[in-house]
């Protein structure tokens, strides 16, 4: 384990949820400058390491679990020896995911036209992929990408979801309120509308927890 292998994790880590090293400090609670790259070394020189304290506040305020948070360490070293683990999960277009036929009722992927593709191990075994295509989600995500979503997975205000509503429209959004009858979405592309959708009128939300760009 080395010193950049952390650092690194954390800047992945934050970026997967949408923020700067700042903004992730600070939504675990921590001085927004904790994680800036000037606090990464000391005067002399010597490496600063972030505390543990730090870290557990982080992988709380994410949702992310030390095995995740240890495979970000892993990271590059890893994939590029093979000894990082993977597993195989179903993949659609996001265009096919208000489609029938994809997703059971509690919004698990069901049925046989998905394809597959391999990722790094996620703990959640219902986690599907979506292929991005198209511009509406710019600048975020863009025509190509691939994120993986969890329907396991807790979800907090400003995190990425993946919504299908109960007329079968299905949309990556950014989650901006939700109250016990309601839900405001943010649409990642600022070109494009917001949503705000009663309960009564949302199949299911997921978040999504990783991309590839």
């Amino acid at each position: 384990m080395k010193h950049e292998d952390i650092w690194r994790a954390l800047d992945t880590l934050a970026a997967e949820h949408g923020m700067s090293a700042s903004g992730l400090a600070r939504r675990a609670g921590l001085d927004p400058t904790t994680f800036n790259p000037s606090k990464r070394t000391m005067p002399d020189g010597r490496a600063r390491w972030p505390g543990t304290e730090s870290l557990s506040k982080v992988l709380e305020a994410t949702g992310a679990s030390l095995e995740v948070f240890s495979h970000l360490v892993a990271g590059e070293r890893a994939i590029a020896s093979g000894r990082l683990p993977a597993r195989r999960i179903p993949l659609i277009g996001m265009a096919q995911a208000g489609g029938d036929g994809f997703f059971d009722d509690g919004g698990y992927p069901v049925g046989g036209s998905w394809d597959e593709v391999s990722i790094p191990e996620v703990g959640d075994p219902h986690a599907y992929a979506l292929e991005i295509s198209g511009d509406s989600m710019e600048p975020v995500f863009r025509d190509g990408d691939m994120v993986v979503v969890s329907p396991a997975a807790p979800i907090r205000r400003g995190d990425r979801v993946v919504v299908r509503t109960a007329t079968g429209e299905a949309m990556a959004k950014q989650l901006v309120r939700r109250s016990a009858r309601r839900i405001e979405l943010r649409s990642l592309n600022p070109e494009h509308p917001d949503y705000s959708f009663d309960l009564s009128e949302v199949a299911w939300m997921h978040r999504i927890i990783w991309a590839s760009q």
